[in-house]
């Protein structure tokens, strides 16, 4: 089973990060709704000593699952059946 990934055409609004090709307006979108959320709820934190760092995690984890939602996959894979030669 051969698998294969379509690539836009065009890629001057493209970069390669780990080996595969990202929209940079799509890159800085997610990293701005990360940088703010994680931001905003470690300010947010009680000035106890362990909970800026959970609540700075928690952010993370937050802005990971929204990025990952509004930025929505670009990738096609195709599974050829053919023969293996």
């Amino acid at each position: 089973m051969n698998k294969t990934q379509n690539r836009p055409e065009g890629g001057e609004n493209n970069i390669e990060v780990w080996e595969d090709l990202v929209r940079i307006k799509d890159l800085v979108l997610s990293i701005a709704i990360c940088t703010v959320i994680t931001l905003g709820a470690y300010l947010l934190a009680p000035n106890e000593p362990p909970k800026p760092l959970i609540y700075g995690l928690i952010g993370a984890v937050v802005g990971f699952i929204i990025s990952s939602i509004v930025v929505k996959p670009k990738r096609t894979l195709r599974f050829d059946e053919g023969g293996e030669e």
